[in-house]
C-alpha cells in the first residue's frame, strides 16, 4: 500500500485503519486479544504475580489503557498518550527474561484467536519492537557492554 508524501495525517490514519481491517483487525477484536492476553498473564505463575502486584484493584483500568494502546499500535487511533518507561520502571521485581516471557504469551493468545493470518504477524512484529525498546530503556544492552570494553582496550 503506497501513501502519497503529501497525504493529510488524517488521509494516513485512515489508510492505516483501513489496512488494519482489512485484516480483521477491529476494536472488538483487540479488545478479545487484551482480555484473553492478559487473563494468560495473570495465571502465568512468574509474571503474574508481578502483575498482580502492579495492578492491585485498578485491573480493568489497566484492561482498558491496553485496548487503547494496542488500537494506537494497530491503526493509529490516537487514543494512548501514557508513559510506559516509567509506568515499568517503578516496578523493581521486573527483569529482562519477563519480557521473553510476556512476548511467548502475546504470540500464543495471537495465534489463537487472529481473525486471519495476516494478523499475528502484523501484532507480533510490533509487540517484539515495544519489548525490545522497553527492555533496553529499563536494562540498558548488558550484551554489548563486553564488546565496548573490548574495543576501548586496545
Amino acid at each position: 500500500m503506497s501513501q502519497s508524501p503529501f497525504a493529510s495525517s488524517a488521509d494516513r490514519r485512515a489508510a492505516i485503519r483501513a489496512n488494519a481491517e482489512s485484516m480483521g483487525i477491529t476494536d472488538e477484536y483487540i479488545s478479545l486479544l487484551v482480555d484473553r492476553f492478559y487473563e494468560r498473564i495473570r495465571n502465568e505463575p512468574e509474571i503474574g504475580p508481578i502483575f498482580d502486584a502492579a495492578m492491585g484493584d485498578s485491573w480493568d483500568s489497566h484492561l482498558a489503557t491496553m485496548k487503547d494502546f494496542w488500537a494506537s499500535v494497530a491503526f493509529n487511533a490516537g487514543r494512548y498518550s501514557g508513559r510506559p518507561v516509567p509506568a515499568h520502571a517503578k516496578h523493581k521485581t521486573i527483569r529482562p527474561h519477563h519480557f521473553d516471557i510476556w512476548l511467548g504469551l502475546f504470540k500464543q493468545t495471537l495465534e489463537e484467536t487472529a481473525p486471519t493470518p495476516a494478523v499475528v504477524p502484523y501484532f507480533y512484529e510490533r509487540a517484539v519492537r515495544i519489548g525490545k525498546s522497553l527492555k533496553l530503556a529499563l536494562f540498558g544492552a548488558p550484551e554489548l557492554e563486553g564488546a565496548l570494553r573490548a574495543d576501548n582496550d586496545d
